[in-house]
């Protein structure tokens, strides 16, 4: 690890130094004065969007390694015939085709509490590396702390064919704790990267695009899961598809990506000036201490955990429970289950690039001020998912229903990217990836409430137990959402530049004095 984090330093410090896209070409007399260099021409789009688009990439690809085993672990374990009584509360669905599915195939010999152990095992190590994993960011750059952190998911996801076979179920949950820590620092790094290249006229559209990733990574790790399974005949062969894919991002991430513009050696002196002028940021201007005191007094940001705590919340349910619901409430076949569970995925994914463009014009034409577009959006998000859930749940049998109204939840909760996902980016430029990681680990401590909370209360998959669960889901959804409405703020605050505030007021002091004393001798 350490040979390739001084084999990147020095690749980055090489192209710095002499492929710096002047190469002396530039101010050639020889050469027309409109003539680009060329590593400047050979990039099209923007080096903020080449950013953006690999930053998605990255949290796809975490997902997709985060979630593979959801699938995979069906295929893993022994398969025992299922139970053809009809529950009171449930639909009949399609029992006539689980009935030929009685036999028992080979495998590990795990019950459902350690299979429920294993799969939230990746969040006891998600939690913990999220504010070294800001902090971090913040000093070296989001680009290493982000890049080796999906790095070495990878390459324990490669290992887990092997893990499983030699350490069994314990050496899963320990791999799964392992992963977790690499990608603690994916959101934190990604939020510390965001700050220094995206202007506040693109941040909804940036960051619905970069935070989306999750989407495409839940399709993605759901339908290429079972897929490979299904050709291969082998769920090994899912982790090292998804691991390999992991390392190939790692190498283009470190050739194309950069930690801010003023690092960057292909990015052009157009779009340099212009995010030089619309982030207000120049080089060395990052304050060198945290602010701890100051963060864990603000409102605003405690406001933004809630937001967090309520949306992760609802997440969560829907991403680990639905398709406990369609199978044990609907009665769905398997691969009916798997083709509408991803469907409400599809949508959110799409719904948060129309929203994120929405909220960026209205606060560019100043329809709403920055606050008020992250309230609006928040709320959209909270209440909307919250109802539909409440009415799929008083729709019955009525599959179509349901499937809609499940789907048009999550569609809604895409509005949470340009409402309160961005919002530590608005508080806190310089402290983005700290405020990140503080808000996202709290909030990601409900990955491991929401599903052992459901298990309790739907015993027997009814679809009375499953309503209570949704108007819990609800109830957290407004507790939330009305705290974020209330002290929410999409102003910077006044902590995240400390230093330079001090140095203006001495400024302003001195002056004061030199008059003074002039007027004096006058």
């Amino acid at each position: 690890m350490k040979f390739l984090e001084h084999l990147l330093l020095s690749i980055q410090t090489d192209s710095k130094s002499n492929r710096k896209c002047d190469d002396s070409s530039e101010h050639s007399p020889l050469l027309p004065s409109n003539k680009k260099p060329l590593c400047q021409r050979v990039f099209i789009i923007p080096q903020r969007w080449v950013m953006a688009i690999m930053g998605f990439l990255a949290v796809a690809n975490a997902y997709t390694m985060r979630v593979c085993l959801n699938i995979a672990i069906t295929q893993m374990v022994r398969r025992r015939a299922h139970s053809l009584a009809h529950d009171h509360g449930s639909c009949p669905g399609d029992l006539e085709e689980t009935a030929g599915d009685a036999t028992e195939i080979s495998g590990y010999d795990w019950d459902e509490e350690t299979q429920g152990i294993i799969l939230s095992a990746f969040y006891y190590g998600y939690i913990v590396t999220h504010l070294p994993g800001g902090m971090l960011a913040e000093r070296f750059g989001g680009k290493y702390s982000l890049g080796f952190g999906v790095l070495s998911t990878a390459v324990f996801t490669l290992f887990t064919p092997w893990t499983v076979a030699t350490g069994g179920a314990t050496g899963l949950i320990i791999l799964r704790v392992l992963e977790g820590l690499g990608e603690g620092t994916t959101f934190p790094a990604l939020n510390a990267m965001l700050a220094r290249w995206a202007p506040v006229s693109e941040r909804g559209r940036m960051g619905s695009l970069v935070f989306g990733g999750a989407q495409i990574g839940n399709i993605a790790g759901t339908y290429l899961s079972g897929f490979v399974i299904k050709e291969t005949g082998e769920w090994q062969s899912v982790f090292y598809l998804f691991g390999a894919v992991g390392i190939l991002w790692f190498i283009l991430w470190a050739i194309l990506c950069y930690n801010d513009p003023e690092s960057h050696p292909y990015i052009s002196d157009k779009e340099k000036k212009y995010l030089e002028e619309a982030l207000g940021r120049h080089q060395n201007s990052q304050p060198s201490a945290i602010p701890w005191k100051a963060i864990f007094m603000s409102v605003p940001l405690w406001a933004l955990v809630c937001a967090q705590i309520g949306h992760d919340y609802g997440y969560f349910t829907m991403v680990t429970d639905l398709p406990k619901y369609m199978t044990g409430v609907l009665k769905f076949d398997i691969h009916r289950t798997g083709t509408l569970a991803a469907l409400p995925y599809a949508v959110m994914w799409l719904s948060s690039i129309v929203f994120g463009w929405l909220c960026d014009n209205m606060v560019k034409r100043n329809w709403l001020t920055v606050t008020n577009a992250r309230k609006t959006f928040t709320t959209i998000a909270s209440v909307g998912p919250g109802i539909c859930m409440i009415l799929a749940s008083y729709s019955g049998c009525n599959t179509e229903t349901v499937v809609i109204l499940f789907t048009a939840s999550m569609g809604l909760m895409g509005a949470f990217y340009p409402g309160m996902k961005v919002n530590a980016l608005d508080l806190s430029s310089n402290y983005a990836g700290t405020i990140m990681a503080i808000v996202n680990g709290i909030g990601a401590i409900t990955g491991i409430i929401a599903p052992y909370l459901v298990g309790l209360l739907t015993p027997d998959s009814t679809l009375v137990q499953w309503r209570l669960v949704f108007w819990i889901t609800l109830a957290v959804f407004i507790l939330t959402n009305l705290v974020f409405v209330a002290w929410a703020s999409g102003d910077e605050q006044w902590w995240n530049r400390p230093a330079q505030d001090n140095k203006k007021q001495q400024e302003i002091e001195i002056p004061t004095t030199n008059s003074i004393n002039t007027d004096i001798r006058l």
